[in-house]
């Protein structure tokens, strides 16, 4: 199991856009990726899931892949996070 933390930086947080490119980039891994805020956590691939953390602008998020390619797997979460939030 790998994890990584992040602090969101876009102003808007992660809104309906950024959390279905997120859900599709989680989708390409075989890893189960699951993202976490104040203790809850949730599947990457579920959109509705994601959006219901109510993740916003300097909130910090936990990343954890489980599974064969966990280590490309967060690899390639963060640079998306990086990229897009």
């Amino acid at each position: 199991m790998k994890t990584m933390r992040y602090q969101i930086k876009d102003p808007q947080g992660i809104h309906a856009r950024p959390a279905g490119l997120l859900a599709r980039e989680a989708k390409a891994f075989d890893s189960e990726i699951t993202i976490a805020k104040d203790g809850n956590a949730v599947n990457c691939t579920r959109l509705m899931a994601v959006m219901g953390l109510g993740i916003h602008c300097g909130d910090t998020v936990t990343i954890t892949a489980k599974g064969a390619d966990e280590d490309a797997a967060i690899a390639g979460i963060g640079a998306f996070l990086r990229k897009n939030l």
